[in-house]
């Protein structure tokens, strides 16, 4: 299915963990959204890399962070979706982060990033 969608994107968001491992992963996505571009859908980009599961207490993170916006440039939104864990309960409760604590700074955070996504699609 992730291939069916990719073929008949224009952009895809790429959610990124502050973590080592999820670093890794990247650059394989990043080649297999390359390798969909160039057999299938010409018209595929990447719109952005967002960073979630943000803490930056952690060394981690600002190494990912660090590592991502050196990489990617412009591309990261500006907008970290932080560690959060009204954010982490809203799923067991069956509901959006914006409906189960709209004033938590996680969901405030999302919308930030819609507000992102919004002006970036417009500038196409």
């Amino acid at each position: 299915m992730t291939l069916n969608a990719l073929t008949t994107a224009n952009n895809v968001i790429i959610p990124l963990q502050c973590e080592f491992y999820a670093l890794e992963g990247i650059s394989h996505l990043v080649r297999s959204i390359g390798e969909i571009k160039n057999k299938w859908n010409p018209e595929l980009e990447i719109l952005g890399v967002l960073l979630t599961m943000y803490d930056r207490r952690y060394g981690v993170t600002r190494i990912v962070e660090d590592d991502v916006r050196k990489n990617f440039g412009d591309t990261v939104f500006k907008t970290v979706i932080p560690r959060n864990i009204r954010v982490s309960e809203a799923p067991s409760y069956g509901k959006p982060a914006l409906f189960y604590d709209f004033n938590s700074t996680g969901a405030q955070a999302y919308l930030r990033v819609a507000t992102e996504v919004v002006q970036k699609t417009q500038g196409e």
